[in-house]
């Protein structure tokens, strides 16, 4: 099948790819011009593992443009996977989502085959059809559901391991109100051998929140736990090994340590408190939710004033920039509000991550421009009076942390073994 992918970000990319790999034909759209060059060069313009091996192994089954129209008039099924930012007030921005509707209308006015345009983007209940809908109607002069198809079919990957998501999934959700998009879709998706669950669409976009809203407050409940544990002397991560146990419960996402970051989590939990007092409903474990992960990564400052109480003047090693390992993501990475308070403290900090130093300091100019940015993990234990550990990259388990004080906030085992003075988060 020939698919169009709108925005070439984590999720376009990884989506536009996997369908290659499945045996389609792929034009990602973008208004980057040097994202369009890396990708036609089959260079992938983010950090995804799997990612540039697929790009060259596949090349000549995908190329990218800056052309809706051509990218439209070529293709049976398009995607829009544009970014959907939050606003100060925690609601989404539909800037791109509204711009990517015209564009397609507008290229959807010159075709008379039937084309489904499917949202991948994560948006809230009712957008799909209460703007992306209206809007390519008007520009095309044409009607959903009759002369072309509209559907919701949310991501749920994982930045780090993106690929193998996209190609063994959990589920594949899809929100749909015509039988022809149906099943243009099922078509598509019919090589993944996954569970499909078909909603309708108000009810697929809705499946995304209440995933990432549930995923963020298992995370921040484990959290709350560990904090309790970390003042009674208690291992957590050893509680939530037999709590986990429970087959109603599962272990998964009871890693304690300093809260969620990234592109999704906030944005998403944020949206729908937004979404929820607006409609008349105080959503009150939600709110809660993003106020303990608030404070999380706060708690490895406080430790750390156990053992350097006097930060002005000290050297403050940092391991790790990005939201989490594998990734060069840095969205609302937690080490962001931590090097600001040790600025702010008077530290000078010293900083390692192996992907994503380049885009902290391009992301946070405000702190990313006062830190030093070291060659590699060793530089930054040779330098410091102690260590904060922010983010569990695997080489980060092949230091030697002897003689070192190490406040870590996401369990690396060698830290925990060879350091002279070690404090986890919340063991």
């Amino acid at each position: 099948m020939r698919v169009s992918v709108i925005g070439s970000g984590y999720v376009g990319l990884v989506t536009g790819m996997g369908f290659v790999k499945l045996g389609n034909e792929v034009i990602f759209v973008d208004v980057d011009e040097r994202k369009i060059e890396m990708i036609n060069k089959a260079q992938p313009p983010i950090y995804e593992e799997g990612l540039e091996e697929l790009m060259r192994e596949f090349k000549g089954k995908y190329r990218a443009t800056k052309d809706y129209r051509e990218a439209i008039l070529n293709s049976d099924v398009t995607f829009i996977a544009v970014g959907t930012p939050s606003r100060e007030d925690g609601s989404i921005d539909l800037t791109y989502i509204e711009q990517a509707s015209r564009e397609i209308g507008r290229a959807l006015r010159e075709k008379d085959d039937y084309h489904v345009v499917v949202v991948k983007s994560t948006v809230l209940p009712g957008t799909t059809e209460n703007v992306v809908k209206p809007i390519i109607e008007r520009e095309s002069g044409k009607k959903a559901f009759e002369d072309f198809g509209l559907a919701m079919n949310p991501e749920f990957l994982r930045e780090g391991v993106a690929l193998k998501d996209f190609l063994n999934p959990d589920r594949i959700v899809i929100g749909v109100l015509d039988e022809r998009t149906r099943e243009v879709l099922g078509e598509l998706y019919a090589p993944i051998d996954a569970p499909k669950l078909f909603t309708d669409i108000k009810t697929a976009e809705m499946i995304k929140y209440a995933s990432n809203a549930f995923l963020a407050t298992k995370i921040s409940f484990a959290n709350e736990i560990g904090n309790i544990c970390k003042r009674l002397g208690i291992d957590s991560w050893k509680v939530f090994e037999g709590v986990g146990l429970d087959h109603r419960i599962s272990p998964y996402f009871f890693r304690t340590g300093i809260g969620w970051g990234g592109s999704c989590f906030p944005k998403d939990v944020k949206a729908l408190i937004r979404k929820a007092e607006e409609i008349g409903e105080n959503p009150i474990i939600l709110k809660a939710v993003v106020e303990v992960n608030e404070r999380q990564p706060l708690k490895l400052i406080e430790l750390l004033r156990r053992h350097v109480p006097e930060l002005r003047g000290k050297t403050i090693g940092v391991l790790g920039l990005a939201f989490k390992p594998d990734t060069d993501d840095v969205r609302e990475t937690r080490a962001y509000v931590i090097i600001k308070k040790l600025l702010e403290a008077g530290a000078r900090v010293v900083a390692y991550d192996p992907k994503a130093m380049g885009n902290f300091k391009r992301f946070y100019p405000d702190v990313g421009d006062r830190i030093e940015y070291a060659k590699s993990g060793e530089e930054v234990l040779e330098g410091s009076d102690a260590v904060l550990i922010v983010t569990e990259w695997r080489e980060f388990e092949e230091l030697d942390y002897s003689g070192k004080i190490v406040i870590d906030g996401r369990r690396v085992r060698k830290a925990e073994e060879t350091a002279e003075i070690y404090e986890g988060v919340c063991w």
